[in-house]
């Protein structure tokens, strides 16, 4: 099987739980969550792997009671269940959460070719309802997306139409840009940026508030916590791992992250996404979302790289905006530009001493910039 499953054996034989990573084709493995949504008992955890876009992938137990705790959540917050378009690997826990929320409406969720929103929705059976109406003949339409993905469908206006049908779109997997959300919503698409990890079966932080149920804490270091009844299980065969991040019946994060006066939560990035660069502080996400704001970039991400010289080198990775020229003069002025663009609005150490500029970032199968590619790219 393709997911965890309580094996059935002769009687003669003692049962026992089989932990399997959920992984291939959406068809098969949304059957598979079908019975395992379905079964009498409880059943033995799926085991998600994470996308190892920052160190090595762990493989996180989630039980039947977390995955239906967090599915029972976000219809909450929401205010409908329905059903769900997948657009993302459904052996990631963004995409098996969109199989498990349709599944658990009624619904077998919709699987997207690519992005191609426009011919699966002309595809469905079932009827539109616009966003905040309901009535029995009709069915509330979802989907969850990564920044990427969202960045590519606007410039398509037929898919662009398409996703302003939908209830809601779901945004996570990375911080989102304030300048793509108001594009999208200037658009008529209803976005909600979510944060969480596999580690909490999905998304628990909706636009900045925890869903109910969900303990919200940040520790003396600024560390993100989280508890309440979506937390995994353990990483499997790692108890050392799990003992350092299952802590006092809260799940620590990497992530450090502020409260605001309307108690929203605001992530700064990772932990380690602070990097000493010739003695000073640099905070790698506010360099990254400052490129972010530059008219001629369409995509930036910052990371620290080991340098003899000055322990950690910053180091941008730029996507031009067809606006700007590619020629070997002009991306040079261009490098020196962005440079400066950093300068005046941070201290001038934050600028970065290296800029590389990419065609594409490269990306994970989730949608998250494969952040050890960029590494390799800058050594």
């Amino acid at each position: 099987m393709l997911i965890a499953e309580h094996l059935p054996v002769p009687d003669s034989v003692r049962q026992v739980n089989y932990l399997r990573p959920v992984h291939g084709d959406a068809p098969v493995v949304i059957e598979a969550l079908r019975e395992w949504l379905s079964a009498a008992d409880e059943p033995a955890p799926l085991v998600v792997e994470t996308s190892g876009s920052t160190g090595r992938p762990k493989r996180v137990a989630l039980s039947r009671r977390a995955v239906l705790a967090s599915v029972a959540a976000s219809a909450r917050r929401l205010g409908a269940e329905g059903r769900w378009l997948l657009a993302l690997p459904i052996s990631y826990v963004a995409g098996l959460q969109v199989a498990c929320r349709s599944l658990v409406a009624g619904f077998d969720p919709v699987v997207v070719d690519g992005l191609g929103f426009e011919t699966a929705l002309r595809g469905l059976d079932t009827p539109l309802v616009p966003r905040g109406y309901s009535t029995e003949a009709t069915v509330p339409l979802f989907t969850s997306l990564v920044p990427t993905q969202l960045h590519r469908l606007l410039d398509d206006p037929a898919e662009t139409a398409a996703l302003a049908s939908l209830h809601t779109v779901l945004l996570g997997g990375g911080p989102v840009d304030p300048g793509l959300r108001r594009r999208a919503e200037a658009a008529g698409i209803h976005v909600v940026a979510t944060y969480g990890a596999s580690e909490t079966a999905g998304g628990c932080v909706y636009d900045g508030l925890p869903l109910d149920g969900v303990a919200l804490a940040l520790g003396t270091d600024g560390r993100i916590r989280i508890g309440g009844p979506t937390l995994f299980e353990g990483y499997v065969d790692d108890p050392e791992l799990t003992a350092q991040t299952l802590v006092d019946g809260w799940y620590v994060t990497s992530d450090a992250g502020r409260l605001d006066e309307d108690g929203r939560l605001h992530v700064l990035g990772r932990v380690d996404d602070v990097v000493i660069s010739g003695g000073v502080n640099v905070p790698l996400p506010a360099v990254a979302a400052r490129l972010r704001q530059h008219p001629a970039v369409e995509h930036a991400e910052v990371l620290g790289v080991p340098d003899e010289e000055w322990g950690q080198r910053v180091v941008a990775f730029v996507v031009p905006s067809t606006r700007w020229s590619s020629s070997a003069e002009e991306r040079g002025a261009y490098r020196d530009h962005l440079r400066s663009w950093v300068a005046d609005a941070h201290p001038r150490s934050w600028a970065p001493r290296q800029v590389v500029v990419l065609d594409a970032l490269p990306l994970l199968p989730n949608g998250k910039p494969d952040r050890r590619r960029l590494e390799e790219l800058a050594r």
